[in-house]
């Protein structure tokens, strides 16, 4: 943004976050002077960064809910919120899918008419223009590795982590039995405290509701929610971390061979993630 006038002839304007200032025509100041501290512009700036700062994270997040869920975007939508900075920086490298479900690109630009530019596997840039995209989660992507290969040689960031991201193969491809309504890979990891492992949990993204940790997750068409037991609420002594299930949306517990990969692979994800802050042991008895 430009440059705004204040009091005291100074210049202000925003700069990664946070307020600047300059004399007028002059050069940027290392500090904010002190005149200009309770200044109604400055202040006026600062609660502009706040927001700004909350629609980022709303857009990041939205594109991560798309992505894990694999909903068609309408491709209308997608140019329609590319020229906002934040948009765009969410969706940038973003791989995409578009009527064929075999051809992967990754998006570099929209244009006002609809039209996606995307770099395919190929390395090739070609343009797109279907009525939707989605944005496929990793654990459905073929041949995920050359695709991961490929993007590294692109110098791919991702403002989501979508390709990189940490995935987790079903129960048949591990021999689990599919009977099974419950995995214990990442039960008993011990915390001081339940609020601790409560605080973890909703700073890693995730619900908590009464004695889980929730991921909600749609896969195959369907919604299907998994948790992982993390104590009783009003617990105040140590806790730790309980069975993975998954539950439809009536409630009924999933069994293992019903749950679809995404569903299995976020699920996973949470619980690993939890059991990864525990306490950990140290000494000769650890």
């Amino acid at each position: 943004m430009g440059w705004l006038t204040a009091d005291e002839g100074y210049e202000i304007t925003l700069e990664d976050g946070r307020v600047v200032a300059r004399r007028s025509g002059g050069r940027q100041l290392k500090t904010l002077p002190k005149a200009l501290r309770d200044h109604p512009e400055v202040d006026r700036l600062r609660r502009l960064a706040e927001w700004l700062d909350r629609h980022t994270a709303s857009c990041v997040a939205q594109v991560d809910t798309w992505m894990v869920s694999s909903l068609p975007v309408p491709t209308e939508l997608i140019a329609r919120v590319w020229p906002d900075e934040a948009w765009r920086s969410a969706l940038r490298d973003m791989a995409v899918v578009g009527d064929d479900p075999d051809e992967v690109g990754f998006l570099r630009d929209a244009t006002a008419a609809g039209e996606l530019k995307v770099v395919n596997l190929d390395g090739e840039t070609v343009r797109l223009s279907p009525r939707t995209v989605t944005l496929p989660h990793p654990v459905l992507l073929p041949d995920l590795d050359d695709v991961r290969d490929f993007a590294a040689e692109l110098g791919i960031t991702q403002r989501v982590e979508q390709i990189h991201r940490a995935t987790w193969a079903g129960p048949a491809a591990t021999g689990r039995p599919g009977t099974a309504t419950e995995v214990r890979d990442y039960a008993g990891g011990k915390f001081a405290s339940r609020f601790g492992l409560a605080a973890r949990a909703t700073g890693l993204g995730y619900r908590v509701s009464g004695g889980y940790a929730t991921c909600k997750v749609r896969d195959g068409g369907r919604s299907t929610e998994a948790s992982v037991w993390i104590g009783e609420p009003y617990w105040d002594g140590e806790s730790e971390t309980g069975a993975l299930g998954w539950h439809d949306e009536d409630g009924r517990a999933v069994r293992l061979s019903e749950v679809g990969p995404v569903a299995w692979s976020e699920g996973m994800r949470m619980a690993a993630a939890l059991y990864a802050g525990r306490t950990i042991e140290e000494g000769g008895d650890a």
